[in-house]
Formats: structure tokens, sequence, C-alpha cells
């Protein structure tokens, strides 16, 4: 990745009409219909960025929108990249860079997720407290890291505790349950087995999912304020674990997006 890599992302983008957005919004898995919330839409799909990775998995469309929601200028991910469809970790955060370039001030993330806690059900909302790096490397190890901020990037607070404290009084004020916890993420694609699911518990995690980590390790390299949220999709529960369903995961992150919907519009109308 190249310093003019970005420029020519950037200056498509601008071409297009992207004008200084302030908030950055990726969805996740089945957590795609925020996009209908955008006023005065403009679509670049990622294969014709400059430089953008091409989204491979059938249920994430790929691409960047950008208009207004509650009458703040956004910049929308429908479709984000994974490890586990043969990325690395510079493509899979590259669209990250290429907000920031754009001017983005806050960054959201979705992402739908197993629950490890069983306290917590499928259909819950959880609002990402901490998490736990099991994806092997890191989106900041490359030799021209320099060049894009700090190497060495602080991690003591990756999400930003005035929009979480914001986020959950709204959902306190919207009657909606959210959770609150620290999210894992592994590479995938496979599903975990009952003795890694038993190991993650102990290793304090409370939902399980395969993205979003390099995100916010790249984005407080960028010292961009994030807020994280996970639609919980499955209950990870080891002794009694059945055979993963994956319609039925994304049928529970449809039903359970509007209540993330209405969250995330009620922040961006604060922020």
């Amino acid at each position: 990745m190249t310093k003019k890599q970005l420029e020519e992302s950037v200056a498509y983008l601008k071409n297009k009409g992207f004008d200084q957005p302030e908030i950055g919004i990726v969805l996740g898995t089945g957590l795609g219909q925020l996009v209908h919330e955008i006023e005065n839409p403009i679509e670049a799909h990622y294969n014709h960025i400059p430089f953008f990775p091409l989204a491979t998995v059938e249920f994430h469309t790929g691409k960047l929108i950008y208009g207004t929601i509650e009458g703040k200028k956004v910049v929308v991910m429908q479709g984000r990249f994974h490890l586990y469809e043969g990325y690395d970790f510079l493509d899979v955060t590259y669209p990250i860079r290429v907000m920031h370039q754009l001017g983005i001030q806050k960054l959201f993330i979705s992402n739908a997720a197993g629950a490890i806690n069983l306290q917590f059900k499928k259909g819950d909302i959880m609002l990402i407290e901490d998490h736990i790096n099991l994806q092997g490397g890191s989106p900041l190890a490359f030799r021209n890291v320099a060049e894009f901020g700090d190497r060495f990037a602080d991690m003591s607070a990756p999400y930003d505790q005035e929009m979480c404290d914001k986020l959950v009084a709204i959902a306190k004020r919207e009657r909606i349950s959210m959770k609150q916890g620290v999210y894992v993420s592994v590479v995938g694609p496979q599903l975990e087995t009952k003795a890694e699911y038993r190991m993650l518990n102990i290793l304090g995690a409370d939902a399980v999912g395969m993205s979003t980590v390099p995100e916010v390790i790249v984005a407080n390299h960028l010292r961009l304020p994030i807020v994280a949220v996970s639609v919980l999709t499955d209950e990870c529960d080891p002794d009694h674990l059945e055979p993963v369903n994956i319609q039925e995961i994304i049928e529970i992150a449809g039903k359970t997006e509007p209540k993330m919907i209405r969250l995330f519009k009620e922040l961006i109308k604060e922020i």
C-alpha cells in the first residue's frame, strides 16, 4: 500500500461526489438495510474504485454509498472484506484508510457474531467494550507503516467512551435491550469446535466473529473514534451445540437489524 494508491482511490470518489463525509459506517453480514435510510445516495461499486479489493461473499453487495442520514454526511460500506476470503490485513482495512482520507471524523462498525456468554441470546445486540485479536496478525505489520502513523498504536481504549456512553443512553431511552461485552475475532471461515468455544469463554470473550478487529486497529492508528456493535445471531453453547445454519444466521441478523438502525440513527443525530 502506498500513499499514491490511497490518493487515487480518494480522487475517484471525490469526482463521484463524495464530499467531506463526517461519519463512516461499516455494515456486517446480513446488516445491509441501513442503506435505505440514506438520502440522496451516490454509489461507487468496489470493483470500480482504484486499488479497492473486490467483495467475494455472496451476501455482501460490495459498494460504498455516500449521502446523508439525520442531516449528517455519511459514507457507508455495504459489504466488508474478510481474511477468510483470501484477503490480507492491508486489503481488509484499506476502505477504513480511504474513508479517513475522505474526511470522516467518527467510525461506526457493525457485525454479526455468535454469543459465547450464555447469558446473551440470539437476537440480542451487544455493544463492544473491548476485543481480543486471535487472527494471527496485524494490519500495522508492514514495512512503511510509519508513513501512515505511529508504528506502535496505543490500544488501551480502542472504543470511544463518549460514543459508547451515548449509545447506552439511547438504548435505554428507546427501550432496546443492549448487552455490553468483549468481542473476539478469529480467522474462520469454519465455525468453532466445542473445545474452541470453551477456550474463548475462558479467555473472557462474550461474542465471537471473523471481522471488525483489524478495522478497529487501523482506526486507532488513524486516531479515529469508533463505536461498534455486534448483532448476536447464534448461541455458542458447547454443551448443546447444533450444526450451524448460515441461512438462519442471516435471518436473525435481518430481524434484529431495525433495532441497530434505530440506535445508529439516534447516535448520528446526537454527535
